[in-house]
């Protein structure tokens, strides 16, 4: 056992929920190596993080991993990620060690000999260490298959803050946090109430590393998503061409994001007859995040890499047509601007007024405009 500072007893209708209407014992644990033994390390506490997907939730988490580091003394983070994903949570100082998990893969043949032998690798790897504190921030029952093979204090949302509400009887310890709340707040509110610190400040994405590797004395050019697996999230092309007119007549060369053959078709179809005007070849996510901290500017759909540009600090638009930007707003500190609702994309007039306002083209209005988030 770990000793445990007892540091009040609060009614926290927004973090960590005991029993409905009553009082909560809110705890911090006091994380110590070599408990019982001589050791010249500092106090340490080991922290496995469990966020396996997708990019935009990966992003969305970053900040989180920022208020653990500046909060808890000697954190010693660990990250559970998708394979796939996993060049993310790297980009991010304050992570120890990222534990790649190939659950997308896994998922289509279960039962085959090597994904039984993948399953058992990760098993006894999780099983080998000791964590002070697992904190689940998906919530999903996929995830808990992965909550179950560690070793550790097992935090997570409570059942009326999960979105599979199942997950929260996996976990040793249950916290309450506002479901409509957006995304980034969330998961920062979720490891306050875990480790018992309260954060404030605007979010930091920890990528200030990454985003001093962008190329430098380059011509300036805008970084553009126009494409999405779904149609129901296209926009109309007409209103792409009027956002490419804007943006070349600034002096910006195009550089259009696709991540398969359909959406690289697709945008070379927009940009037919344009000069200074390209679709990137498919990279790795460091050499795509490389692209977009060295933009002017990005206008992308609701995408990952919308999200990513945005923590990035880059001036970036998001056009929502499929999803709501109530839970899932673009934030970073440079201007974003978060347009359109479900089923109501915004209008080309709309992404042109945001696009002056992030090139310093036209005033912000007092209370914002278009529902922009400035950081």
């Amino acid at each position: 056992m770990f000793p445990v500072l007892k540091i009040g007893s609060l009614i926290m209708p927004d973090g960590y929920s005991g029993a409905e209407g009553e009082q909560t014992d809110i705890f911090l644990h006091v994380c110590l190596i070599g408990h019982g033994h001589h050791y010249n390390s500092p106090m340490t506490c080991k922290i496995l993080i469990v966020r396996t997907s997708s990019l935009g939730d990966l992003v969305h988490m970053l900040p989180a991993i920022s208020d653990i580091a500046r909060h808890v003394p000697g954190a010693q983070i660990d990250w559970l990620v998708e394979e796939s994903f996993a060049q993310i949570p790297g980009w991010h100082p304050a992570v120890n060690e990222v534990i790649p998990v190939a659950h997308r893969r896994w998922r289509k043949q279960w039962w085959s000999a090597q994904t039984r032998q993948e399953r058992a690798v990760l098993r006894e790897q999780l099983q080998a260490r000791q964590y002070d504190v697992v904190l689940d921030m998906q919530a999903l029952m996929k995830s808990i298959w992965l909550v179950r093979q560690t070793k550790g204090r097992r935090h997570g949302l409570d059942w009326k803050s999960a979105r599979e509400p199942l997950a929260s009887l996996f976990y040793d310890v249950r916290h309450r946090v506002g479901f409509w709340q957006p995304a980034v707040f969330r998961q920062r509110s979720l490891a306050a109430s875990a480790f018992g610190y309260q954060f404030e400040g605007a979010p930091d994405f920890g990528l200030q590393g990454l985003a001093a590797q962008a190329p430098k004395d380059v011509d300036p050019y805008a970084i553009i998503m126009p494409s999405a697996s779904r149609d129901d999230k296209l926009w109309e092309p007409d209103n792409w061409q009027q956002v490419f007119d804007r943006l070349q007549g600034e002096g910006m060369a195009l550089r259009l994001l696709a991540g398969s053959p359909a959406e690289s078709e697709r945008a070379e179809t927009l940009i037919a007859g344009r000069s200074q005007a390209q679709v990137m070849p498919r990279m790795d996510l460091t050499p795509i995040a490389l692209q977009l901290a060295g933009a002017q500017v990005m206008v992308g759909l609701d995408s990952g890499l919308t999200h990513l540009s945005a923590g990035l600090g880059r001036p970036t638009i998001g056009i929502y047509k499929a999803s709501t930007p109530v839970r899932t707003p673009l934030e970073g500190s440079a201007y974003t601007a978060s347009l359109g609702e479900r089923g109501h994309p915004p209008s080309a007039e709309t992404v042109l007024c945001a696009i002056d306002q992030a090139l310093g083209r036209a005033a912000v209005p007092e209370g914002g405009l278009l529902a922009p988030q400035k950081s």
